[in-house]
């Protein structure tokens, strides 16, 4: 790792701080942009337009179901492969240098009724020091930091030895079907990097989850003769009543060392409920859509035989269910848990830089949620860390926005993080 003066840590934030419109205009222009997962072509092309404009060779490709159908169980069945381009970056180094790989993805959720927002979801308006827009904070705001930390160590002159490879992925929401393809192009790198709004926390773990749908099989009948009937909304209640204890007894068995402060380390969620055609019917079909977390060290198709035998054992306790099994099945993809050692060497020079430019050393924190981060460790076996400006709290929330302090103060550490990882021409 190259040696990092206050001269140099000086220069950079002077560098940062004198674009600061020029990144905040770059992320007017990709929040502005309607992206939700699957129609990410427009937000792709002004990525490939930054990249071309700061001389990075640029590819740009989408994944196909050709390459992916292996990969099914891990990034789900996409709906459409069409107009779905990643786009790829790479500045090389005088060489001599580690190589890093930077990661954002570009698509968001949908941003839900915008009447429940109090500025329009693609406005991209800034307040004070926030902002807002959906894709905001999770996570185009991480893409330009990385951007920004490339321009800023031109501006001050500085020259890489290591090669930088920047990718701008699609589909993270839905499975990680651009990280998975960037890796399956061939795109590696000595260590990644995962702009997650993480606040300015390094997290070498994440947590993973499974989406399953439960099928629940009723008997209609006329609701003024219910009891001739049997109720698939009722049979549906002691299974979520057990995956609720199912719930509390993980959290209170589960123990890993970046998780234990946390209340809720694994939770279940039941999060879509579709039963019966008529008010006056006794509902004789149920389907409820959920989700499930898992920590590192659980392994996702031990645990999935787990959550399937705890239904059963619902299941024969009840007379009719014993008959009329529950239909489990999970779909879309399924995010499995990663993790790297916190004292990996691109977490030493994460946190090195970190310190560096706020005279602290970083909070070290698991978070439960997927990520890409497992296919860069799975696949690319590559050691892999998510570090970024923005809270997940407000990701996926109306009003979403980012901090333009912490992005400053995140392009700083990052672009940092470059000079000491790859290496500094001298």
């Amino acid at each position: 790792m190259a040696k990092l003066d206050s001269v140099l840590v000086g220069k950079i934030s002077d560098a940062v701080e004198a674009q600061r419109d020029t990144s905040v205009r770059l992320l007017q222009d990709l929040v502005r942009i309607p992206c939700v997962t699957g129609a990410e072509a427009p937000a792709a092309e002004v990525a490939e337009r930054a990249f071309r404009e700061r001389g990075l060779e640029t590819d740009t490709w989408s994944a196909t179901p050709e390459e992916m159908t292996p990969y099914f169980d891990h990034v789900g069945e996409q709906q459409t492969y069409e107009n779905r381009p990643n786009v790829v970056g790479v500045r090389r180094g005088s060489g001599g240098g580690r190589s890093i790989l930077l990661n954002a993805h570009i698509d968001t959720v949908s941003p839900g009724d915008p009447a429940a927002w109090t500025h329009d979801p693609l406005s991209g308006v800034v307040e004070g020091d926030l902002l807002y827009g959906r894709g905001s904070c999770d996570m185009k705001g991480g893409l330009v930091t990385h951007l920004a930390a490339l321009d800023a160590l031109s501006a001050a002159g500085v020259t890489l030895a290591g090669d930088v490879t920047v990718a701008a992925t699609v589909g993270e929401e839905d499975g990680g079907l651009g990280a998975l393809s960037t890796v399956l192009r061939g795109y590696r790198a000595d260590a990644a990097l995962i702009t997650e709004p993480t606040r300015l926390a390094l997290v070498p773990a994440q947590g993973g989850s499974l989406v399953f749908r439960l099928t629940v099989t009723g008997r209609s009948a006329h609701a003024a003769v219910r009891d001739e009937g049997v109720s698939a909304l009722e049979k549906f209640v002691p299974i979520f009543e057990d995956l609720m204890q199912f719930e509390r007894e993980r959290n209170e068995t589960l123990n890993h060392p970046l998780y234990d402060g946390m209340k809720n380390k694994v939770p279940i969620n039941i999060g879509l409920v579709r039963a019966g055609n008529w008010a006056s019917t006794v509902p004789e079909t149920l389907v409820a859509e959920g989700r499930i977390g898992l920590i590192p060290g659980e392994e996702v198709g031990p645990f999935k035989q787990q959550v399937v035998e705890r239904i059963r054992a619902v299941a024969a306790r009840d007379p009719w269910l014993r008959e009329h099994s529950p239909e489990i099945e999970w779909f879309s993809g399924q995010f499995a848990p990663a993790e790297i050692p916190p004292d990996a060497p691109i977490c030493h020079a994460l946190s090195r830089a970190h310190e560096l430019t706020t005279g602290q050393k970083p909070s070290i924190e698991g978070v439960p949620y997927g990520a890409d981060m497992r296919l860069f460790v799975r696949f690319g076996e590559m050691p892999c860390v998510m570090y970024g400006a923005g809270d997940v709290n407000v990701a996926h929330a109306p009003d979403e926005y980012i901090s333009i302090p912490d992005l400053l103060t995140a392009t700083k550490i990052i672009a940092l993080l470059l000079a000491g990882w790859c290496g500094v021409t001298e």
